[in-house]
């Protein structure tokens, strides 16, 4: 399988930096473009988000600039990146990108949370799993390898 478009969403957290590592290794073996996405997530209604649309664009603002050091990254290792803001739901937004530009892989890291914080917060990664269209390949920064 030859994987021309990768996802790689981020959070900005060292665990999607790790993610972004193994996503630049696979970009150079299949000489593939990264989308990298961050989504901004409001805990208001849709019809909220539009009653601060100076908010919402200060928030997209900042987390365009906040993606250059990953664009930088990947531009560095030599591989073809893209990259952009959505707002909406974390999950959702993801894999409504992945169908919309014909990703073939997604690659993402998680925190690994379990107990009660998985139960608060849920996870991302998991949603995608199970909703993507195409393979994800989940990472986390603490796993030790064998």
């Amino acid at each position: 399988m030859k994987y021309e478009q990768i996802l790689v969403p981020t959070d900005f957290s060292p665990d999607a930096d790790h993610a972004l590592e193994h996503a630049i290794g696979l970009a150079q073996q299949f000489q593939s473009r990264l989308t990298l996405l961050h989504v901004v997530f409001l805990y208001l209604p849709a019809s909220a988000e539009a009653s601060f649309p100076a908010y919402t664009a200060q928030l997209t603002r900042e987390a365009d600039q906040q993606l250059q050091g990953p664009r930088n990254r990947a531009e560095a290792a030599n591989v073809a990146v893209e990259a952009f803001t959505e707002m909406g739901v974390p999950a959702d937004k993801i894999v409504e990108v992945t169908r919309d530009r014909h990703v073939d892989l997604i690659v993402m890291g998680t925190q690994g949370r379990t107990g009660l914080p998985h139960l608060l917060l849920g996870s991302v990664a998991e949603r995608v799993v199970r909703l993507a269209p195409c393979p994800v390949l989940v990472t986390r920064k603490d796993m030790a390898p064998k």
